[in-house]
């Protein structure tokens, strides 16, 4: 009885570790860009967003179950016609406003492929800076991690899976193509935080398109040039922009908004991702 219990608290412990290892290691570039939120300058540097309400004839709300048993939200648009290919559009620290909604649609509209913009946020969407900065800092790894692998549940088992995300939501884009696995077909990331672990850059299955901004300080061309590297280390194929333009650059409510940079941004994506899809 005693050999047992002794090998039951010994296996504990090492899944345990494992466990606690294995998630850190995902997930510890979007803790250490979630941390931004304490930095008053960089929310400073995040005016409110426009009003705005977006219209569809295509959009709709979706809920499916998390992998944690908890239900997870998103916004899908479906291809016009059947297909394998999804596109995760993971939205800014404002949460799925209905400025993602749009960007979603247009991305929809451009490459005609099942579009969901996930919700990390349960539903929450800050109008204010401040309300963004404590949303960020509530959204936990953990859950974040769950809604991702529901999403990637919903698509199904044989979806070819495509990434984009922004701010808070390019660190995430990342990240879920590492959750993807084989599922993973092109990742596209804005002014996220990189993955910084080699081993795990190791594990992605796709190309990645890294876009930046050179005039931020919080995601430097440091971190950047650290990323491109460890990515080729690993054995993976990336290709990096960093424009001459601030953080939050390609958000139209933003006043930091460059629409030169916005427009060559999106264009490398819309080239990036429709090279993948039709392979």
């Amino acid at each position: 009885m005693k050999k047992i219990s002794l090998f039951l608290s010994l296996f504990l412990l090492t899944f345990g570790s494992y466990a606690q290892k294995s998630c850190c290691e995902l997930t510890a570039s979007t803790k250490e860009f979630a941390a931004f939120a304490n930095d008053k300058e960089f929310v400073a540097t995040h005016q409110n967003p426009l009003a705005y309400t977006h219209i569809s004839e295509v959009g709709k709300a979706i809920s499916f179950e998390g992998s944690d048993g908890k239900t997870a939200y998103g916004y899908e648009l479906k291809a016009k016609k059947k297909s394998k290919n999804y596109l995760f559009v993971i939205h800014e620290w404002w949460g799925l406003n209905d400025h993602i909604k749009r960007e979603a649609e247009k991305l929809y509209n451009d490459l005609d492929i099942n579009v969901i913009a996930l919700d990390l946020y349960d539903q929450k969407v800050a109008t204010q800076r401040e309300e963004a900065a404590n949303y960020m800092k509530a959204a936990t790894a953990e859950r974040s991690k769950a809604i991702i692998e529901g999403a990637l549940k919903y698509a199904g088992k044989k979806a070819k899976v495509f990434t984009i995300g922004w701010c808070f939501g390019g660190a995430w884009s990342l990240q879920a193509t590492l959750l993807a696995g084989k599922k993973a077909n092109g990742c596209v990331m804005y002014y996220g935080m990189p993955e910084k672990d080699i081993n795990k850059l190791k594990t992605i299955e796709t190309d990645v398109l890294g876009i930046f901004a050179g005039k931020e300080k919080w995601i430097s061309s440091e971190i950047v040039a650290e990323f491109e590297k460890n990515m080729k280390e690993a054995g993976k194929n990336i290709t990096v922009k960093s424009f001459d333009a601030e953080h939050a650059f390609a958000n139209p409510s933003n006043p930091n908004f460059d629409e030169v940079a916005t427009k060559e941004a999106y264009q490398m994506t819309i080239d990036f991702l429709k090279k993948r899809i039709k392979k």
